[in-house]
């Protein structure tokens, strides 16, 4: 994977991020239906790669502050187990407005790379099994695809196990 010269993905702010700090990834696009309700499931079936290796990036409220849950596209987020990963005691789904306030991107193109806001964030440690993952881009039929480490040190985020079946 070499780094992304020339930036051939339009800039959004994730891909500034990763041009920045010199990260190596891969620009990812594909065709978006808007009549698709699972935006991760449409990107890994138009992108051809396994579910467990595209990421959705979750907002979540713990003890009411916000915060960044990532989790494969083909589970769920435990809710409690991403409350004590990051040391809270209760967490519920951030509303979608604030999640797009608070990360400039929009529902279903929201990237744990380059948000408007730095939030803690917590990547599920099935991430760590492969070699590169994807996680969006910043809009929605775009992806980056990275390996977990870079993924990792662009954020901030801990590894923990955050995701159920």
């Amino acid at each position: 994977m070499a780094r992304n010269k020339g930036n051939r993905s339009g800039g959004t702010p994730a891909t500034v991020a990763l041009d920045r700090a010199g990260v190596a990834y891969t620009p990812r696009s594909y065709v978006h239906d808007p009549a698709v309700a699972s935006y991760g499931m449409e990107a890994a079936q138009a992108l051809g790669v396994e579910p467990a290796r595209v990421l959705k990036t979750l907002l979540v409220r713990v003890d009411g502050a916000l915060a960044v849950g990532v989790v494969p596209v083909d589970r769920q987020l435990d809710l409690k187990a991403v409350a004590a990963a990051l040391g809270g005691k209760r967490a519920e789904l951030a509303d979608p407005k604030d999640a797009e306030r608070s990360t400039g991107y929009v529902v279903g193109g929201i990237s744990p790379i380059g948000q408007r806001t730095s939030l803690r964030t917590v990547v599920d440690d099935s991430a760590q099994a492969y070699g590169t993952v994807l996680v969006s881009g910043g809009r929605r039929g775009f992806d980056i695809e990275l390996a977990p480490g870079d993924l990792a040190a662009a954020t901030g985020a801990t590894y923990a196990a955050i995701a159920r079946r």
